[in-house]
């Protein structure tokens, strides 16, 4: 007889640094080096975009054990919560460290374990909702997890969805960290290498990088321990596409991680526009009700509506060329949008499926007899033209213009792509190129 612990860290940086990951890599090598067996891939399980009190990347990790003992578990258990609170930013405000153990004893440690239907749900919840450390503290209680609270320990409510997040989809990151003195630095990296690995491990490794924007997507552009991250379908395409990066500095440890970024876990698909709440995320249909238009800031506002409302949705100046897509569409294109609504209730479009196509006009002067473009005369005064003819009670005529974008799916770049949003590679469709927009 034996136990399996799952273990759950969260809530362990601040904007000024640290990662969880990290943490959950240096727990994880202290106990191997001690003897402790873990069980498997440690996992990432990134949490709601617009949850109020999110960390920087707001993701939780876990990892599993294998414990002979109750010594073991204490002496285990001592070992990972002095680590977190040695390494966590505790110092910032908003941090407040969770760490969350649960014991199952069993026969067979490679034996699958179904976990409490509770925790999953509560896991699930946390990724499309907003959940209270008063509901995680009492699914705890349910379930017989035990729980470590950090100064106020908000850390428990995404510890304990790592520890039971279903994956029905998943992807894999392959980490690598900095050596602690070179916190806050440069990182340094041969670029081109980045690029030929990217050539050649795409599509199984994915947002490696964003060509149109000249962005390298595999580093982080914060002082956190993490050189750099690469995402990808399987273990083993992770691994061969590290090889291949050069780098310029010495790396501390790497560690690969089973998660669900990418997977569109937290898009909830509904019917009605009128369903919507704030900081949540929906896949929704609707037609555009009012052409897109360029707010202070180089966002592009646009508006979709069904049969019980409309929703303005914004592509925000940091997705960069997808505006430029964004701006082409018109009163009357059937969409499918995905995307996020954050604190102002606009939806933060992450992409869209064009399903129906308007017309599009412009009005324009009419022709002469003579086959030549007409001017117009003065204000209320109709047109004339070069030839000296003048049509006084003309109008404009309407015309129709050819569209510039056509049927299909639009994402924003990697540099722009929520952790959780699914790049339209991994649906195995082709983005579509739009025609003359740059």
């Amino acid at each position: 007889m034996c136990y399996i612990i799952y273990v759950g860290i969260d809530d362990t940086d601040s904007s000024e640094g640290m990662c969880t990951t990290y943490i959950g890599a240096v727990v994880m090598d202290e106990l191997k080096s001690c003897g402790y067996r873990v069980l498997g891939y440690p996992r990432l399980i990134r949490l709601n975009p617009f949850a109020r009190f999110k960390t920087r990347g707001n993701g939780a990790v876990s990892f599993k054990l294998l414990i002979k003992s109750e010594d073991e578990f204490e002496t285990a258990k001592n070992l990972i919560i002095n680590r977190v609170k040695e390494l966590s930013h505790r110092q910032e405000e908003n941090t407040n460290p969770g760490v969350v153990f649960y014991k199952v004893k069993t026969d067979n440690h490679n034996a699958l374990i179904d976990l409490p239907s509770e925790l999953e749900d509560y896991a699930l919840k946390t990724v499309q909702n907003i959940v209270t450390i008063k509901e995680a503290e009492e699914l705890a209680v349910k379930i017989g997890a035990e729980i470590h609270k950090i100064k106020k320990g908000r850390g428990i409510i995404g510890a304990l969805a790592a520890i039971g997040c279903p994956l029905p989809d998943s992807t894999f990151e392959l980490l690598a960290y900095r050596l602690p003195e070179n916190y806050g630095t440069k990182r340094r990296m041969n670029y081109d290498s980045v690029r030929k690995m990217d050539e050649e491990t795409f599509p199984c490794t994915f947002d490696n990088l964003d060509e149109e924007e000249g962005y390298i997507a595999i580093e982080p552009h914060t002082p956190c321990p993490i050189l750099f991250g690469i995402r990808g379908e399987t273990p083993d395409c992770v691994d061969e596409a590290h090889a291949m990066v050069e780098l310029c500095e010495p790396v501390e440890k790497t560690a690969v991680f089973l998660t669900n970024q990418h997977t569109d876990q937290h898009l909830i698909d509904i019917d009605q526009i009128s369903d919507m709440e704030k900081y949540k995320c929906y896949i929704i249909e609707g037609r555009v009700s009012r052409n897109p238009y360029v707010i202070e800031g180089g966002h592009v506002i646009m508006t979709l509506q069904d049969d019980s409302g409309s929703i303005e949705c914004a592509a925000y100046e940091p997705t960069k060329g997808f505006r430029e897509i964004f701006k082409e569409l018109r009163k009357g294109d059937r969409l499918k949008v995905y995307g996020g609504i954050g604190d102002k209730g606009t939806l933060n479009v992450e992409k869209f499926q064009i399903i129906e196509l308007a017309n599009d006009y412009k009005t324009i002067n009419p022709i002469c007899e003579c086959g030549k473009r007409m001017k117009s005369a003065g204000k209320d005064k109709g047109f004339k033209c070069k030839c000296g003819r003048k049509l006084r009670d003309g109008e404009k005529v309407r015309e129709e213009v050819e569209r510039k974008i056509e049927k299909g799916f639009y994402e924003v770049p990697p540099s722009a792509r929520r952790h959780l949003s699914k790049p339209l590679v991994r649906f195995k469709i082709n983005k579509k190129k739009t025609k003359n927009l740059r």
